[in-house]
């Protein structure tokens, strides 16, 4: 008998620290395969799952601006680094025998498809994991924002957010030993606390699509699949 799920279709955005695990920069291999089997344990339960990652573990273009350089052009190569790292998922996920395609917003069909929502759902309903990449192929957007906006146009139940920490703290648990931890939120209550787990934009995108946000620890093992069971440990959003 299958075990019941909260979401039967759900997005989750991978930051590129996650990938780089504790090395200084780039892709630790060993967390991109532990990422995938969280992946390959969730979709035993019969969950539909698509990916943003993010590039932060390769390029940050805010970076660039802060030193004076060129916003539009910093981020264009944050949206690269987003390319790399998505690649670098779907070989993992590859490896252990799922079918995953990467889709980017920024056309280089020499290496993987372009972005439309329509060949997204066509992969989806074939039972591809579908790994965006390239952000929204916008300067000025996060990958939250292009999660969030993912997640509207594929329809998912929720949207999860895989970070360093446990769920949403009212301050950085690791420098605030004292911080409050939050169990259930709304996304007004986000924005109004000024709670940075998601940009403003993000989050607003969600609120206006009514997709709830499910905050956990991208670190913990089974934590995804623990989660969509009904149990694990995680903040979620929703109005």
């Amino acid at each position: 008998m299958a075990t019941e799920v909260r979401f039967k279709r759900v997005l989750l955005k991978v930051s590129g620290e996650a990938l780089m695990g504790a090395q200084g920069f780039g892709i630790d291999v060993a967390v991109a395969d532990r990422i995938a089997r969280d992946i390959q344990s969730a979709r035993k339960l019969g969950v539909d799952i698509s990916i943003v990652v993010g590039g932060g573990n390769i390029f940050r273009g805010v970076a660039v601006a802060s030193k004076g350089g060129d916003r539009v052009t910093g981020d264009q190569m944050g949206m690269l680094a987003t390319v790399i790292n998505a690649l670098a998922l779907r070989t993992s996920l590859t490896k252990i025998g799922i079918d995953a395609v990467v889709l980017s917003a920024i056309p280089m069909p020499e290496i993987c498809e372009s972005f439309s929502q329509l060949v997204a759902l066509a992969h989806a309903e074939k039972g591809r994991v579908v790994i965006f990449a390239g952000g929204t192929g916008n300067p000025f957007f996060t990958t939250d924002s292009a999660a969030a906006l993912r997640a509207a146009e594929m329809g998912v139940d929720a949207l999860f957010k895989g970070t360093q920490v446990d769920g949403i703290y009212s301050a950085d648990p690791k420098t605030h030993p004292d911080a409050t931890r939050y169990e259930r939120l709304t996304h007004d209550e986000v924005l109004n606390k000024g709670l940075a787990v998601m940009d403003v934009a993000a989050v607003a995108l969600a609120r206006e699509n009514r997709i709830p946000i499910v905050v956990f620890s991208i670190h913990e093992e089974g934590g995804f699949a623990a989660i969509l069971s009904g149990g694990g440990r995680a903040t979620v959003v929703s109005d």
